[in-house]
């Protein structure tokens, strides 16, 4: 079992910053990627970034440029530096882990933060 805590959300006018962060618990030695989705209103869950062990990165097209995903492999923490945040950018962001015991995989979840931008 991996427990995820998200911290950082907030108001934010448009083109400022946000930097939100997550701190994994319990068997993190299972960990292979940690990344962030988002969910706004009346939309599906949609990937926002991700990072594996090997400190690969991958954005969606329309973060690219202004969002940075990074994580600290000691402390078991991912953090989400959003910067030109815009109003689309509007959104509940969880935190999700992705783990690997020998062939079972699971995703694990945070209780979401949210973001808002206002224009």
């Amino acid at each position: 079992q991996v427990q995820l805590v998200e911290s950082g959300g907030g108001l934010v006018q448009a083109g400022g910053s946000l930097r939100l962060s997550c701190a994994a618990s319990g068997s993190t030695f299972s960990i292979n990627a940690m990344g962030w989705y988002r969910q706004a209103p009346g939309k599906q869950r949609e990937l926002v970034a991700t990072i594996n062990n090997g400190g690969s990165t991958d954005y969606t097209d329309s973060v690219k440029g202004r969002f940075t995903i990074s994580r600290d492999n000691v402390k078991n923490i991912v953090s989400l530096q959003m910067n030109s945040l815009k109003p689309e950018d509007t959104a509940v962001y969880y935190c999700n882990a992705k783990t690997r015991i020998l062939m079972a995989r699971s995703d694990y979840w945070g209780q979401g933060t949210q973001v808002t931008v206002s224009s």
